[in-house]
């Protein structure tokens, strides 16, 4: 079996503005980097489709998606908030970003794939039940994580978040379902300035100091991490992949390297095979340099494809 590689061409089109780091140019900078370290072709690719209104429904409020769908323009970009915008491509890209995560699930749990890896945009990981933020628009890894409960029936999941913001979207969506574990590990104090008191038996906030270090983020990763994994034993895992945390991405402070993302990507393998038939899907959160965004998910797919 081999990982499936989800995108769609209309997460191109999404657009910001010139001067926005969550850019188009961050799906090429992937793709480039993929076909340049003889990856892309081992992957098994489609095409995301839509996502169904029934699947937001299960993490969005009706009355939130209305409104993200009245406030797409037919031209020019309308402003969710100063950092989230929309141009006439972006509902389409997010349905798409969405729908691309649902197929991942349903993919892996069908056995047709062992992995998936979800490249699309916008991310997710901020948006909350209610809210759009933080370049977000629906929370695909939660769309995705609550299609594996509702439809799949699977008892447990747990969502890895390795971004170097807090995923506050993912936990106000689960915050109150023991199901769905999450664990979140992010550079405090920093945007959205939140997680840092917030915890629960399933949910597992790790803030970290700007300078974080890879050997550091290592350490505090095993100590409060993997052990509440082992004991939540999730059935699937889904990973909200940021590569933000890396020390060439100005978008964070802290110090990771693709040798990091390589042992993060090995430890949620190992947890996956442990406990839930080896399933993994993984969504593109953030990253904003393009070199080491290539460079990191390259790293973090060959794991994830055993190649």
């Amino acid at each position: 079996m081999n990982t499936a590689y989800i995108t769609h061409p209309e997460c191109r089109k999404h657009d910001m503005g010139h001067w926005h780091p969550e850019s188009p140019a961050r799906l090429r900078a992937i793709e480039d980097r993929l076909h340049a370290a003889h990856l892309f072709d081992y992957l098994e690719h489609h095409d995301a489709p839509l996502v169904h209104r029934s699947h937001l429904l299960r993490v969005h409020d009706a009355d939130y998606i209305d409104r993200i769908e009245a406030n797409s323009p037919y031209e020019g970009v309308a402003e969710l908030d100063h950092d989230t915008l929309m141009n006439p491509h972006s509902l389409a890209a997010a349905y798409h970003a969405a729908g691309g995560a649902v197929m991942a699930v349903d993919r892996v749990m069908r056995g047709e794939v062992r992995n998936a890896f979800v490249a699309c945009r916008p991310p997710g990981h901020h948006a909350t039940r209610n809210q759009a933020m933080g370049f977000c628009l629906f929370n695909n890894v939660a769309v995705a994580a609550a299609h594996a409960l509702a439809v799949h029936g699977l008892e447990r999941v747990a969502v890895v978040d390795f971004d170097v913001h807090h995923g506050n979207g993912t936990e106000d969506i689960f915050k109150d379902d023991p199901r769905a574990m999450l664990c979140s590990t992010f550079q405090h104090p920093f945007y959205p300035f939140s997680g840092a008191d917030t915890a629960s038996e399933h949910i597992v906030n790790v803030p970290l100091p700007a300078g974080t270090t890879g050997k550091r983020y290592r350490e505090v990763f095993e100590e409060k991490v993997l052990p509440r994994l082992e004991a939540h034993r999730p059935q699937m895992l889904f990973i909200s992949a940021g590569f933000d945390a890396h020390r060439e991405d100005d978008m964070g402070q802290f110090g990771l390297m693709e040798s990091d993302y390589i042992w993060i990507t090995e430890q949620m393998m190992g947890v996956a095979a442990r406990h839930a038939e080896n399933r993994i899907v993984s969504v593109l959160e953030g990253g904003y340099d393009l070199s080491s965004l290539g460079r990191s998910v390259a790293a973090h797919i060959k794991v994830l494809a055993d190649l």
